[in-house]
């Protein structure tokens, strides 16, 4: 069926998206998977194309847009050229509303026209090593010394951790308030004390780097404070429905793309003389993901209709865990079956399939497990 979501305009930016992929990315991404690294360069170009800061007011050289059909077209670009190294969902989708949401005035002129053109990379540090969604388990602590804070402690699995030049950091600044006494506090590039560890070495999405962050009594300006004081639970809470979103809008837009490819493969490849396509455990394989992805698509784009043009629209957080949670573990059996079904050659990282597999098993995991996700909803409803 075809999908109604988007319009003329839409269709003129997937274009556009495209040709900077092909143009700027997919040349270069083999040797940013063997650094484990995008080149800065890369950003710089997303931020000349338009592709950076879409939600930011033009003012700040953003694209004045809060339309998140924009934000859906760019995820489903990245993942069907699967290159996920490029984080820019990471940048506009779940940092860009802090920063348009929160800052001040002062913050906005500071620090978003450098978000827009590239030249200043983000990233939000919230895990821990002991404290990943649960937030009253956070360590990391930041002391009010009048005019700035200190902040020590430690975060880890923090996606543009090498590249990020802006930090929003989660610390307790309130000990006895638990996961009410947080707030965040933006760390820059260059502040003493602030320290990257490892570019960590993961099975998927080499190209992103992700890093151990370390704060050794790191002074933080008060101007820095990024919202409200202690009000961090809150902000998180309320940005997490649209963070979902996006990896939901991915996962689908992977699980269907593998199986476009699988499909192609089964019909050329030959077994017993003859294509794969022709077995009927082959085609039922192919029909039960087909009809799970179409399924799937149905609520995902449903989700992006509810969640509004200016992102303010009537999707929640139960709905946004549930798109989240169902999209990604699908994502999951898809990658499994459609390696399955490329035999010996679906194990070869020079096939897509394989790089799939491995790229998207984290989809299940970050943004809130698939375990949270079913609290969530669960919750809702029995309380």
């Amino acid at each position: 069926m075809k999908r109604r979501i988007f319009a003329p305009e839409h269709d003129a930016f997937r274009e556009t998206v495209r040709s900077f992929l092909a143009k700027e990315v997919l040349p270069y991404y083999a040797q940013w998977e063997k650094d484990g690294i995008v080149s800065r360069e890369a950003w710089r170009a997303a931020g000349k194309q338009g592709l950076l800061g879409l939600a930011v007011p033009e003012e700040f050289g953003g694209g004045g847009t809060s339309d998140f059909r924009y934000s859906a077209v760019l995820a489903e670009e990245f993942t069907r050229a699967g290159a996920p190294g490029l984080a820019l969902g990471l940048h506009n989708d779940i940092i860009g509303p802090y920063l348009t949401g929160l800052a001040t005035e002062e913050q906005k002129r500071r620090w978003l026209p450098g978000f827009c053109d590239g030249t200043l990379i983000t990233a939000i540090a919230m895990t821990e090593p002991g404290a990943g969604s649960d937030l009253q388990g956070i360590r990391t602590h930041a002391e009010d010394r009048g005019d700035h804070w200190v902040l020590n402690g430690s975060k880890t699995f923090i996606s543009n951790g090498i590249l990020a030049d802006l930090v929003i950091v989660v610390a307790k600044t309130t000990p006895e308030g638990g996961a009410h006494g947080l707030s965040l506090l933006v760390v820059e590039r260059g502040m003493d004390g602030f320290e990257r560890g490892r570019n960590l070495d993961k099975i998927g999405q080499k190209a992103q780097d992700t890093a151990e962050l370390f704060f050794h009594d790191v002074h933080v300006p008060k101007e820095n404070l990024l919202g409200e004081l202690n009000g961090a639970f809150v902000h998180l809470m309320t940005n997490l429905a649209q963070e979902r979103l996006s990896i939901a809008v991915s996962a689908i837009a992977a699980a269907e793309h593998m199986l476009e490819i699988t499909t192609e493969y089964v019909k050329e490849r030959e077994a017993f003389g003859r294509p794969l396509a022709t077995k009927q455990h082959i085609r039922f394989e192919v029909a039960e993901m087909a009809t799970e992805c179409a399924v799937t698509r149905t609520f995902v784009d449903r989700c992006i209709e509810a969640h509004g043009e200016d992102g303010a629209g009537e999707l929640d957080a139960v709905h946004a865990s549930m798109a989240k949670w169902w999209a990604t573990e699908l994502q999951k059996r898809v990658a499994d079956r459609c390696l399955q079904l490329h035999g010996g050659y679906g194990y070869m990282t020079e096939y897509p399939v394989a790089r799939a597999f491995t790229d998207g098993r984290i989809q299940t995991i970050y943004g809130g497990t698939t375990e949270i996700m079913k609290e969530i909803i669960g919750r809702s409803l029995l309380g």
